[in-house]
């Protein structure tokens, strides 16, 4: 039967078919069905194409599939766009209309709708993913597009039943063909390599295509697709397959064993761990830390395995968690019921084919397929992170996974759906434990033997290759969902085991200090070790924070904290930690501490908890403080180096932790968390532990000498600072202590924004926003643009005459600089610890252009917002005495110059007695009264008020010093003096109060001698803190053992007590500073605290933060007040302190010297600087007006001696001779920019619609060309050659930077360069060098003619010889043979740059000749380079000569040299003087038609011929140097010349009527004297010898009539006139200018004309005052009138032209407009959205990276392969064909321009910039740009000006492959 059926032709049979199921009896019709299906669909055949054929028609029963394809698309009734697009896509976000921050649109959803103002960008797809327009729970409906905003579903009508009906009974059997296939092919990776899958998926690629096809037809077939997918009685009736079909059974056992790996554990795992959970490392991971013992629980599971077994159905296991134990290791069986599910199974075994995917995706749009999908891939969860943690190609699966992924979990509906339905947080966070378990080691923290922590090991792929990048991101986005975060915080197991997991990164990527030999290999772990923590443990903690912010939320706060509380001391008691940390040992990952801190700050800051009811206890609160604290000291360390043999990497990790992407998930918590120890735990006890952990602790003393037994003496000094600045930060720094959000993100713009100037976008980057990407918004991101306009100007993007583009810049407001300035936050937030430099740089800069302050400023002292209530304890810090004693010992270190203090000291000491000040404890009595010293013998001051303390003073202090110290000396020189017996010292060696033991005999003072030891102090106040903690037990519950390790081991015997006499209090010591400072004794009067006033000491230096200080100490307590004034009065002159030790030389001295040294440096500099300004600018720059022209070299020398020439190599100043030529530094470089001229001034516009077209034919390059060819058809080639100019397009440019050099110096420069092995932007085997002096690129030398510079003395001299005389000589001259030149080293110079100019440019360039290569060619090759370089000075000086001598272009020029190298070069060839053009203009000869043969073409008739090449050929051909009057001789000649065809041009261009009329005044005119001089005349003569010429003026009459319809009035001739003969002027003006160094007087436009034939001695004598006319500057040498009828007639004679080219020929028009690059549009969009897409012509596919020629348009694919020529790729092709080697691109996808230079490429920057100012390279950002016209004009300038080289410096080669 079904072999009947496949013989008739597939329509008829579809459409039998279809009928027959119709019926309601349809059995017969099924069974013919199922047959047909079964040959057709037989999966043993493999795929073919047949069988996709066979399904298509049945589908369609019987109508084409096109027609119903479009039939089913008419009932499409889907609201929602759901376009799925892959990798590389464009597509838009929107951040106004968005919900969920995945939000995304396809690029015609997004144009179709509303989003002006909002918040959009474009970005390019990394994994892939699909709009989501019209879906309400993504974005907010009024961002939907027109198409997708009707709710599309309601009017449309309902699907007809037999439509679809032979799609539900065919496609059930083509999915089953498909999985069928997929299970057959499947084989283990293990056993077979990976590309026998991507063999079975390329057989599977139609058919998958083809399903692909269907979801697009629309909502009806999706239904269909739908109904079949979830359906589970078609599955099972299939699944198994027949009982006879041998291949379905093979393939069925295949899948089964697929499935049995494709548990979390598998089988065999399964019974293994059964047997010894506890013992196996897996189960030690997660199931030890809960506390619950697997092996009961795996047991019972086997056991259902094995009842489950009988059903011999499919197993497949998968984690649940039973919401009893939620023990991971609870291992469900699991069927597949539908076709859904065993299709995503093979998916993720095959590891996301994209095809598979994307149909997957492209049925989203479906609901109820979209719900049991999500439920599909939840259940598969497991499995897939499996997969992908075996897979090789990681990466390309997780884009895959999580472009499904994103799709489902961004719904919050759904994602709450499948959490209540599916455990879908279960399910998560025991997959991620279970994916960390497979990486655990062994922690080394703290005690190494016996630690009993688990970490991760970051060496592992795991990790190393960011793997659980996918899993987290899910975690992350269904966290953002409140309803689901709410869910995770209620359900404590699910804390606890996530607290586990968070205990996996705790003390993970440890350092362990290098003390011996630097390490060997440095490990970059470090990179990875970050990653984790951020992207595993903050940003899963941002998002839970995001739902704790309201009072309703508290518990969960206080459950999180609970936890937090537990596991910390749980991981304390693992890693064996009691009270001291390891030494040597560093980790930055501590995330148990900070989610511990960010939730207490959340906890005070937004829920209202109290902070002591979520604290610890005290025992409890000083472990917590170790870690941080051990952080923070060990971030001084390695900036100390002392961990410089760990390698760069230690630093690297520094720098990570507070960089701004970091450091408000790293440093800010662990600050804050010590800010809240700090607050809580003893004040003396905490200061003393900063000190020690910064290991300055022995630097605390009076003496002078002191032995540091852990640090460095180099160390000490960056240590002391590095503690000091931690605690002014920790007093200061309020981030989490009662800072608004807005104060936040103010105060974090203001640091960064006084480091440096920022962009926007950098700013953005730089601002720490909350890390978790999909939390929306940035603490107040909606007032970002408010508060940067707050604080900030905008610099709008200069640019620099350098050539370096400027971004836009974003520099702070002065009043921010004045008030808002603060160091400490510049200090926190700087990666570099040059940027703290360059902000007090920028500060002192604005001080001093304020005129503020002109010296060397202190960092600002800054008031401070009040500290939340909470946190009051804090400033108890600052009023403690062991913190007093610090201050107090330092101040008198400082004035007595003990080593290693310095300015930073000072500052952050003086900073600290002001935060003092301005904090007090408000519980004492505010004025304490001085309370009786002779009490407090025990402590140093009486109180902890700081404003008491500062007066109090201190008399003496008993120290321990080495016996070598001065203070010994001194004691026993005091002894001698006074004789008395030596005091007992030796017998107070004991610490603590021995000090009262002293005998009395050194007057009794001595038993106020103080005593203090910072070490001893922290014992004690940890020992009555842990006495108080548990009083209940002895004390010998902690063990001392430790306490010994602390004092110095081993500290050298030699240390004897000493008691020194200070008699001195901290205001006391403040005021001798100011002194020493200011250098001045008695530098306060008494009266000096009347007057202050201290808003006035806001800035300065380190004088007025004493004077502040003062004033404030003063301000706020009479005692103070008093006190000062007792010392101020006193100054009796201090005694100079006695220099310390030889040694030591004072070390305030070394500031000052260092600081002396800093100043003489940067005058240096600055001269340095301002000479290579000036040099700059007489050697490179482009734009500057001086006139250092080469040729002006001769200008200042006597008249007769020789040029001397410096040689830039040797050194040596001298002339050029025939043996040792000097050459000038050239670059030569072909160039197209003068063929790229139009007629009109208006630049052509880019085409951005498939309308507009740019017409190439009517620049100058194309009309030249077309001229030449012209002639060539009916002109003799040599005379046509001689005729025209080439080298418009692909001409070569000489260009010079003026500096000049020996030939053979050069030689051995350019071997020294070959020899080089340094990397050069340049190839020296092309001859490329930069010049020694300036470095400016060039890649010839041009050798300089011996003899004097310029033609001078007679050879200028005024004629008077008649014209009749002047042109004979010129005959003469041109009959001189050319003398070939001696051989000498000159000549063979000349001859090697002429072969240069030719290697130039391309062949095609140089040949126009009939026969290539021949004399004619090269003849006009060579002097088309003088007409180049000519045209191109004048296009330089901007088209005309009006602005006189002064300019750029003169500088670079170098056409002497060039003229005399092409002279020499060209006197080689001789013109035969029959065919001499000069004959022909200056006699009248007979007609030599009798002489033709009849094959030889005629000559070019002079009216046809080109007036400059003429002047260029005769200059050149004659012998040099020429006389001046025979320069002019010429020039006049051929002016009459030009004149005359300006008069032809013109005539052609009257209306008959008009021509009739000035033909008869002209012949009125024509007897009155100097008639020739008149062009009504010459113009009447020129009418009438023309119109004899056949058809000459009737040819196209209606055209020309049209031309000029207005009517010719003589002005409007004579200026027409003028225009035609400027240019020939023009370029003999500036050819005059170079020969003879004759200057170039600027002028007005309209005086041009009169001014150049001044110049060229034209005018005579008939200057009139009045306007000048034209013709009065004509000179015959012979009749005019017959001179114009032998010109004419040589063009009447041409009888076999047609009329329409000799016309054509005779009207040329000499003048065009500038050079411009084409005209862009405003917005880069509109070129971006049309181009982005467009194909290619020459390949027609769309490229990879479209690029856009800006000279021409062209549209042409940069790199791409399709559009190759001999290995030539198409940008590099069309740089030479467009622009001879010049290309200039705009890259499409990245917004930047790339020049190609030959074989070098740059990337010269964007003309396109943001709002804010900025590029945006690469679309990264994907603003909105738009044309920045400044930019583009510097552009087209260097293009114009060939300055590319000079001004880009990074060039590399392209190899052609661009």
């Amino acid at each position: 039967m079904a072999a009947s059926l496949l013989r008739r032709d597939k329509k008829s049979t579809a459409a039998h078919l279809k009928a027959d199921l119709k019926r309601t009896d349809n059995s017969s019709g099924l069974r013919q069905l199922q047959e047909l299906l079964d040959s057709v669909l037989n999966p043993e055949r493999g795929s073919d194409p047949e069988a996709l054929e066979w399904c298509k028609w049945l589908l369609a029963g019987g109508d084409g599939f096109d027609e119903f394809c479009r039939t089913v698309r008419s009932y499409d009734n889907a609201t929602l766009c759901g376009l799925v697009w892959t990798a590389n896509f464009v597509a838009y976000r929107c951040r106004t209309c968005g919900i969920s921050p995945c939000m995304s649109l396809c690029a015609e959803c997004f144009n179709n709708g509303d989003h002006t103002g909002h918040d959009f960008n474009m970005f390019r797809s990394q994994a892939g993913g699909a709009c989501d327009c019209g879906d309400g729970n993504v974005m907010r409906e009024s961002g939907f597009c027109s198409r997708h905003r009707l709710k599309t579903g309601e009017n449309v009508p309902s699907v007809p039943r037999d439509l679809l009906l032979m799609s539900e009974m065919v496609l059930p059997r083509f999915i089953i063909t498909i999985i069928q296939y997929l299970r057959d092919g499947y084989t283990e990776p293990e056993s077979a390599a990976d590309r026998d899958l991507q063999k079975v998926l390329q057989q599977l690629e139609p058919h998958i295509s083809f399903l692909e096809e269907l979801t697009k037809m629309g909502g009806a077939m999706r239904t269909v697709l739908t109904k079949i997918l979830t359906n589970q009685q078609t599955f099972k009736e299939l699944s198994m397959g027949q009982e006879e079909n041998v291949y379905a059974k093979r393939n069925y056992e295949k899948y089964l064993s697929a499935l049995k790996s494709s548990g979390l554990v598998s089988v065999e795992e399964k019974g293994a761990a059964g047997a010894g959970a506890t013992d196996t490392p897996a189960g030690a991971g997660a199931l030890s830390l809960l506390g619950a013992t697997a092996a009961a629980s795996l047991e019972d599971s086997v056991k259902e395995e094995d009842q489950d077994g009988l059903q011999g159905v499919g197993q497949r296991k998968r984690v649940k968690l039973s919401s009893s134990t939620k023990d991971p290791s609870i291992m469900d069986t699991l069927k597949h019921k539908c076709f859904l599910e065993e299709l995503l199974f093979w998916t993720i075994k095959y590891e996301f084919p994209q095809k598979m995917v994307t149909f997957l995706l492209n049925m989203l749009p479906d609901q109820d397929y979209k719900i049991t999908f999500t439920k599909t891939f939840v259940q598969h969860y497991a499995f897939i992170m499996k997969t992908l943690m075996k897979s090789h190609e990681s990466d390309t699966m997780s884009n895959r996974i999580v472009h499904i992924s994103v799709q489902l979990f961004s719904n919050e509906e759904l994602a709450r759906h499948v959490t209540e339905e599916c455990q879908l947080l279960d399910i998560m966070v025991t997959v991620l434990l279970y994916m960390m378990e497979s990486c655990l080691i062994k922690s080394e923290l703290q005690d190494e033997e016996n630690n009993r922590h688990v970490v991760v090991n970051c060496g592992e792929a795991l990790l190393k290759n960011n793997t659980y990048w996918p899993l987290v991101s899910d975690f992350i986005n269904i966290l953002s969902h409140q309803s689901v975060a709410k869910r995770f915080l209620e359900d404590h197991s699910l804390l606890l085991l996530w607290m586990s997991f968070v205990s996996f990164f705790q003390g993970m990527n440890l350092n362990k200090r290098e003390l011996n030999e630097h390490v060997e290999f440095e490990s970059q772990t470090y990179y990875a070790a970050f990653a984790a923590e951020l992207e595993a443990c903050a940003q899963p903690m941002w998002g839970l924070l995001t739902h704790c912010k309201v009072k309703e939320t508290q518990e969960y706060t206080k459950t999180v904290v609970r936890y937090c509380l537990e596991t910390l001391q749980m991981w304390f008691d693992a890693i064996g930690f009691v009270d001291e940390p390891a030494l040597n040992q560093l980790t930055f990952h501590l995330p148990l501490h900070r989610y511990y801190a960010m939730f207490l700050s959340k906890g005070v800051k937004c829920q209202g908890l109290d902070l002591d009811s979520l604290l610890p206890d005290q025992e409890m609160l000083m472990k917590i403080m170790v870690h941080p604290l051990q952080i923070q000291a060990s971030l001084s360390e390695i900036h100390s180096n002392m961990w410089v043999r760990n390698g760069l990497q230690i630093k690297g990790q520094a720098m990570t932790y507070v960089q701004s992407h970091f450091c408000n998930s790293m440093i800010d918590p662990d600050i804050y968390l010590l800010q809240v120890c700090a607050s809580r735990l003893d004040p003396d006890y905490f200061i003393s532990s900063v000190f020690e952990r910064f290991k300055v602790v022995d630097l605390l003393t009076m003496a002078s000498q002191h032995q540091n037994a852990v640090l460095d003496s180099e160390q000490e000094r960056p240590m002391l600072e590095g503690a000091l600045t931690f605690l002014v930060i920790l007093c200061s720094l309020r981030i989490h202590l009662g800072m608004s959000d807005d104060e936040i993100l103010r105060a974090e713009m203001v640091s960064q924004l006084c480091m440096n100037d920022r962009t926007h976008s950098s700013l953005l980057d730089l601002i720490p926003e909350n890390p978790n990407p999909k939390s929306g918004v940035v603490p107040g991101s909606c007032s970002f643009e408010e508060m940067l306009s707050a604080v900030a100007d905008f610099k709008a993007p200069v640019f620099e005459p350098g050539g370096s583009m400027q971004q836009g810049m974003y520099t702070p407001k002065a009043d921010v600089w004045e008030k808002e300035f603060d160091p400490i936050m510049v200090i926190l937030r700087t990666v570099y610890r040059r940027d703290v430099q360059s902000a007090m740089d920028r500060y002192a800069a604005f001080l001093k252009q304020s005129g503020i302050h002109t010296g060397n400023p202190w960092p600002p002292y800054k008031e401070r917002t009040p500290l939340h209530p909470c946190y009051k304890g804090l400033v108890r810090l600052l009023h403690c005495k062991t913190l007093h004693i610090v201050i107090f010992t330092l101040l008198y270190k400082i004035w007595m110059d003990h080593q290693n203090m310095s300015e930073h000291v000072l500052c952050m000491v003086l900073y600290l007695i002001e935060l003092g000040l301005d904090n007090q404890i408000h519980d004492d009595k505010v004025e304490e009264e001085p309370c009786i010293e002779e009490h407090c013998h025990d402590s140093w001051f009486p109180g902890t008020s700081l404003l008491s303390n500062l007066h109090h003073v201190i008399n003496f202090v008993r120290v321990r010093v080495p016996e070598t110290a001065p203070e010994v000396e001194r004691k026993r020189e005091r002894e001698r003096e006074r004789e008395t017996p030596p005091s007992t010292s030796s017998e107070s060696t004991t610490f603590g109060q021995s000090s009262r033991r002293l005998t009395g005999n050194w007057r009794e003072n001595l038993r106020e001698a103080q005593v203090f030891s910072l070490v001893a102090e922290r014992r004690r106040k940890f020992q009555e803190i842990i006495n108080r903690s548990n009083h209940e037990a002895s004390q010998s519950v902690r063990p001392k053992s430790s306490s010994s390790r602390w004092l110095p081991p081993g500290s050298p015997p030699q240390l004897v007590t000493e008691i020194l006499e200070i008699r001195e209090s901290m205001l006391s010591l403040l005021v001798k500073l100011h002194q020493k400072l200011s250098a001045k004794q008695n530098s306060l009067s008494l009266s000096w605290l009347a007057e202050v006033d201290p808003a006035h000491h806001a800035h300065g230096d380190g004088l007025t933060a004493i004077e502040r200080i003062l004033a404030k100490a003063a301000a706020r307590s009479r005692h103070s007040k008093r006190c000062l004034q007792e010392i101020c009065g006193k100054v009796c002159p201090p005694i100079p302190p006695k220099k310390n030790s030889p040694g030591d030389k004072k070390s305030m001295d070394k500031e000052e010297r260092r600081q002396r040294a800093r100043e003489r440096q940067q005058k240096l500099l600055a001269e340095f600087a301002s000479r290579q300004k000036s040099f700059m600018e007489t050697a490179m720059d482009v734009e500057s007006p001086e006139t250092d022209a080469v040729m002006d070299m001769g200008s200042a020398e006597p008249l007769d001696s020789e040029v001397l020439y410096d040689c830039v190599i040797c050194g040596q100043s001298g002339p050029s001779t025939e043996d040792r030529p000097t050459g000038l530094v050239v670059l030569l470089q072909a160039s197209s920019v003068l063929g790229h001229r139009c007629r009109s001034d208006t630049p052509k516009r880019l085409p951005t619609t498939d309308e507009e077209h740019i017409y190439p034919e009517d620049t100058c390059g194309a009309t030249h060309d077309v001229r030449l060819s012209l002639m060539q058809r009916y002109f003799k080639d040599s005379s046509c050659l001689q005729s025209v100019s080439i080298g418009w397009d692909g001409g070569v440019y000489v260009q010079t930077c003026g500096h000049t050099l020996h030939i053979d110096c050069h030689k051995s420069y350019m071997e020294s360069l070959r020899n080089d092995q340094v990397l050069q932007g340049f190839s020296v085997d092309k001859g490329e060098f930069t010049c020694p002096l300036c470095r400016q690129f060039a890649n010839s030398v041009l050798p300089c003619r011996p003899g004097r510079g310029m033609e001078t003395g007679t050879w200028h001299a005024p004629s008077n010889k008649s014209m009749s005389t002047l042109v004979t000589e010129v005959e003469d001259l041109q009959e001189q043979l050319g003398i070939f030149p001696a051989e000498s080293n000159l000549s063979k110079e000349m001859e090697s740059v002429i072969k240069d100019i030719k290697n130039t440019t391309q062949k095609k360039y140089m040949d126009y000749g009939k026969n290539p290569g021949s004399p004619d060619n090269d003849f006009l090759f060579m002097y088309s380079v003088a007409r180049t370089n000519l045209e191109l000075e004048l296009v330089h000086r901007g088209g005309n000569l009006c602005s006189g001598g002064a300019s750029a272009a003169a500088k670079r020029s170098c056409l002497n040299q060039l003229f005399h190298v092409l002279a020499m070069h060209m006197r080689l060839y001789s013109i035969d003087s029959a065919y001499n053009p000069w004959t022909r203009l200056t006699q009248i000869t007979h007609s030599r038609d009798t002489e033709y043969c009849d094959d030889e073409r005629p000559e070019v008739p002079m009216l046809f011929r080109d007036v400059p090449s003429l002047l260029i050929i005769f200059i050149l051909t004659m012998p040099q140097p020429l006389r001046k009057e025979h320069f002019t001789c010429v020039v006049k000649v051929l002016y009459s010349l030009q004149y005359t065809q300006a008069l032809a041009a013109l005539s052609i261009r009257f209306s008959r009527e008009e021509r009739l009329a000035w033909s008869n005044t002209g012949a009125a005119k024509k007897n009155t004297p100097n008639s020739d001089k008149s062009w009504e005349s010459l113009l009447g003569h020129m009418i009438s010898e023309l119109t004899k010429a056949k058809d000459v003026y009737d040819t196209n009459s209606e055209e020309t009539f049209v031309l000029s319809s207005s009517v010719w009035s003589p002005q409007s001739i004579e200026f027409s006139l003028q225009q035609f003969c400027l240019p020939f002027l023009r370029l003999s003006c500036l050819l005059q200018h170079h020969l003879y160094g004759d200057s170039l007087p600027g002028c007005l436009v309209e005086e041009e004309f009169t001014l150049l034939t001044g110049c060229l001695g034209l005018a005579g004598s008939v200057q009139s005052s009045g306007a000048m006319s034209s013709a009065a500057c004509l000179e015959w040498n012979i009749s005019a009138f017959e001179l114009i009828s032998q010109w004419c007639s040589e063009v009447i004679s041409l009888s076999d032209t047609p009329t329409q080219q000799s016309v054509s020929l005779l009207v040329q028009d000499p003048q065009w407009a500038a050079p411009r690059l084409l005209h862009l549009p405003d917005n880069y969009n509109t070129i971006f959205q049309y181009y982005h897409r467009k194909s290619c012509t020459s390949c027609s596919k769309t490229p990879k990276d479209p690029a856009l020629c800006l000279v021409c348009g062209a549209f042409v694919c940069l790199k791409g392969h399709c559009c190759k020529q001999q290995g030539v790729c198409e940008c590099v092709l069309h740089s030479q064909h467009c622009g001879a080697a010049t290309g200039i691109f705009l890259l499409i996808n990245a917004s930047v321009i790339i020049i190609i230079r030959g074989h070098r490429f740059c990337l010269w920057g964007s003309v396109y910039l943001d709002a804010h100012g900025e590029e945006d390279r690469d679309l990264r950002r994907g603003k909105p740009l738009y044309l920045c016209e400044e930019r583009y004009r510097v552009l087209e300038q260097q293009w114009v000006s060939h300055t590319f080289d000079h001004i880009n410096k990074r060039w590399g080669p392209h190899y052609n492959g661009l």
